[in-house]
């Protein structure tokens, strides 16, 4: 479905992907994940071209995107795509946001509302905070917002970029409960960038760990937790362990 090919991009002096090669397959879920700055969210912009690379290929289902006005439209109207807190314009009220791009390709009315009220059932959004702005909305409310926009036009692939990052436990534990409903019963193509090894496991087929833009091992999670690749994969794991054990030490205490 995805496929990055020797991907480099630099900013200045900052590398940001080093000759990344990737690719992800239809129906999957792949989890990005590492330190910061190691390259996971340029990953998801070249994906759905807000980024150009410097060098290599960036393929969707086998043909590659390049420079056309054209084919760049067409593929983002196949990628629905989530960022941190949302990204909601902020003048727009709910409904407003969640069918932008639908009333842009000019769908009538009532397909419209059939696609609003299959949304609403799926995210578990209430149907009252359609007409809020999004200063209205709490945090959870504005990223079932968000995720309602990238499914409106019911798209193949899924790019989340840190969506729940924001989040208090509580509702960071509802909204990862019915995200991964969704991402198992509608079978959509998705990469997820996530700081949160344990958020990884629980969303990803399969779990991708970056360094300096590059991949230092790609595999189940399983793997990653029980033959680390190199020593940089086993303090990355024992790190994360450890940042849990003391959450559950002060939760305790």
């Amino acid at each position: 479905m995805l496929q990055l090919a020797g991907v480099h991009k630099t900013f200045g002096r900052l590398k940001a992907l080093d000759g990344l090669d990737l690719t992800i397959e239809p129906g999957t879920t792949t989890a990005l994940i590492g330190p910061s700055g190691c390259g996971k969210s340029t990953a998801l912009r070249v994906m759905i071209g807000l980024l150009r690379p410097d060098a290599g290929r960036v393929l969707f289902d086998g043909k590659e995107i390049g420079d056309a006005p054209a084919r760049h439209r067409a593929i983002r109207r196949r990628v629905g795509y989530v960022i941190q807190e949302g990204g909601l314009f902020g003048h727009l009220k709910a409904r407003g946001n969640v069918t932008l791009m639908a009333q842009h390709l000019k769908w009538d009315a009532a397909r419209i509302r059939t696609r609003l009220d299959e949304l609403l059932e799926l995210t578990k959004f209430p149907g009252d905070g359609l007409d809020r702005y999004p200063a209205q909305l709490s945090g959870g409310q504005r990223q079932r917002v968000a995720l309602m926009r990238a499914l409106m036009l019911d798209p193949d692939v899924l790019l989340l970029d840190e969506p729940l990052g924001a989040l208090d436990p509580m509702i960071r534990y509802e909204l990862q409960t019915d995200l991964r409903t969704i991402f198992q019963d509608r079978g959509k193509t998705t990469v997820l960038v996530t700081h949160d090894l344990a958020e990884a496991a629980y969303f990803g087929d399969s779990v991708v760990l970056m360094r300096d833009g590059a991949i230092v091992q790609q595999g189940r999670p399983s793997e990653l937790l029980a033959s680390p690749a190199e020593p940089f994969v086993e303090r990355f794991v024992k790190a994360q362990r450890r940042h849990l054990d003391e959450l559950d030490t002060g939760a305790d205490s």
